[in-house]
């Protein structure tokens, strides 16, 4: 059996952006009996009893959130009949192998149709062959999430909180970050379409009662490399725990892909109550000096409503050690509108709304933004635009990613087929890996080591008024290499001047 991230990931045909080739599903290739896609607890656990049973691997085709594969004769028969798993009695056939290899509209329609089956409620088994009449993989509906019961009983479990033994004494740099944190909740509903958070957890959020949390609290105070500081109290976001949708009614039938985007759900609940009463629990254990939020903050879920303003007037108060994740990823509209991220104005409103709780905290706190390069719809031209608004607020990032599409998430469909999925509209895309290297740069502006290729950035976008000495420009201008630079001395007399003075310093 295969599972994890890495095969959760790859089990339908999919781009490969380190080979940039179209690839088919790892089950195939890797010639195993069963995959496992998404978290697994519930297929591992069903697996195990039913093989425990006595029942053989090949009769193991109704578990939900696995894929199997099948002869061409069993793809014939499985698209032909209804399938008995779901309500409407389809089971949906993608665009082959074959077909989103060699057509790009196929491999973008593929995609679309596997994002719109990712809902466990209503989600319907989908077959992908290797050719139009080959044999293929048969993907049952995911599982269904985890009730708050069965995540404690999860976490309840014996764990070592260690890294593997094959490590010995070796210093794990992940393992380090995240040693002292705690996981109150698993699964994401905001559906960015660069992110493999929802596409592997799920847009259901799942949570751990507090008792739990606490039970694990305790179990991290006995560590003796614990001194009181809990590094981070969170999870895929750090602010929506215990939210979800309102009705099950509404729940079962949606086939959004973000609760959140282009604005929040009408039947979203999106309660901040529980969470302030968890974080109020855990600072006030016994033994605990600090709980500090490391998780990234989702703006837009704060910005409006008494209790997100309680909430972010606790996280200022307790919970902030000196600086705080958000992701407003981009400035431009297109480029946050194929991200599925709320437009700038929610960060701006955050941000000043951070401000003022952190000054009545009485604490000097800052916020660090992450914003990224290359993502498509973003032009050069945009990141200029960018760079200019990050001058503007006086930002100066540090931490900045460049995209890199993973496998079958959305944007890394924009990037290899340049198109956007949900519409089938053209979107630009930088592939080259130049651009891609200017884009970046324009977020690294005020780094004098990228200044050549800023102004080369400039340049291109025919954006040369923002190179010079005024309070306006990105960059001051370069030396003209035409030209021999001034009091430039040749190597070699440098050399000779510098000798006598290491001479005397060596003395």
């Amino acid at each position: 059996m295969l599972g994890g991230i890495e095969a959760s990931l790859r089990r339908i045909a999919h781009f490969d952006y380190w080979s940039d080739t179209v690839r088919r599903s790892i089950l195939l290739d890797s010639k195993a009996d069963l995959l496992v896609f998404g978290m697994g607890e519930r297929p591992i656990w069903e697996i195990a009893q039913r093989l425990n049973t006595g029942e053989s691997i090949e009769r193991l085709r109704d578990v939900r959130g696995t894929a199997f594969s099948v002869s061409a004769a069993e793809a014939e028969a499985l698209s032909a009949y209804p399938s008995e798993t779901v309500t409407d009695g389809r089971v949906l056939l993608m665009p082959s192998f074959e077909e989103v290899k060699a057509d790009k509209k196929k491999y973008a329609l593929a995609s679309r149709m596997l994002h719109y089956e990712t809902n466990p409620y209503n989600a319907r088994p989908l077959i992908q062959r290797d050719s139009p009449r080959g044999a293929g993989v048969y993907f049952n509906a995911p599982a269904l999430p985890l009730e708050t019961h069965e995540m404690d009983e999860l976490y309840d479990l014996p764990f070592n909180r260690t890294p593997h033994p094959q490590y010995k004494d070796a210093t794990v740099p992940a393992f380090e970050t995240v040693k002292h944190s705690l996981v109150i909740m698993r699964g994401c509903f905001g559906g960015c379409t660069f992110c493999s958070i929802t596409e592997h957890e799920g847009r259901v959020i799942q949570n751990r009662s507090a008792d739990s949390v606490l039970r694990e609290l305790r179990t991290l105070r006995r560590s003796p490399d614990f001194h009181g500081t809990v590094s981070d109290l969170g999870g895929p976001t750090a602010n929506m725990y215990e939210m979800r949708c309102e009705d099950e009614k509404y729940e079962s039938k949606c086939r959004r892909l973000s609760c959140v985007h282009p604005g929040i759900c009408e039947h979203l609940k999106t309660d901040h109550g529980p969470l302030i009463d968890l974080m109020k629990k855990v600072r006030e254990t016994e033994g605990v000096k600090h709980v500090f939020v490391a998780s990234g903050v989702r703006t837009d879920l704060v910005a409006d409503g008494e209790r997100g303003q309680e909430y972010l007037r606790d996280l200022t108060k307790y919970h902030v050690g000196g600086q705080l994740s958000v992701a407003p990823e981009h400035v431009s509209e297109e480029t946050l509108n194929l991200m599925k991220k709320p437009g700038i104005e929610s960060y701006d409103r955050f941000a000043e709304q951070f401000r003022c709780a952190s000054e009545d905290a009485g604490k000097d706190q800052y916020l660090i933004p992450y914003f990224i390069s290359g993502h498509p719809g973003s032009k050069l031209s945009d990141m200029i635009t960018l760079a200019l608004y990050l001058k503007k607020k006086g930002v100066r990032p540090r931490q900045v990613q460049d995209f890199i599409p993973t496998p079958m998430s959305l944007a890394a469909t924009m990037y290899h087929t340049g198109l956007d999925p949900l519409t089938m509209k053209p979107c630009y895309t930088a592939r080259g890996l130049r651009e891609k290297k200017l884009q970046k740069a324009l977020l690294l502006y005020w780094d004098p080591e990228q200044h050549e290729l800023v102004r080369e950035a400039l340049v291109q976008a025919r954006r040369t008024d923002l190179i010079g000495s005024r309070p306006e420009c990105l960059v001051p201008h370069g030396r003209d290499p035409r030209r021999p630079a001034r009091h430039a001395p040749h190597a070699a007399q440098s050399l000779k001047a510098k000798k006598p003075k290491r001479r005397h310093a060596h003395r």
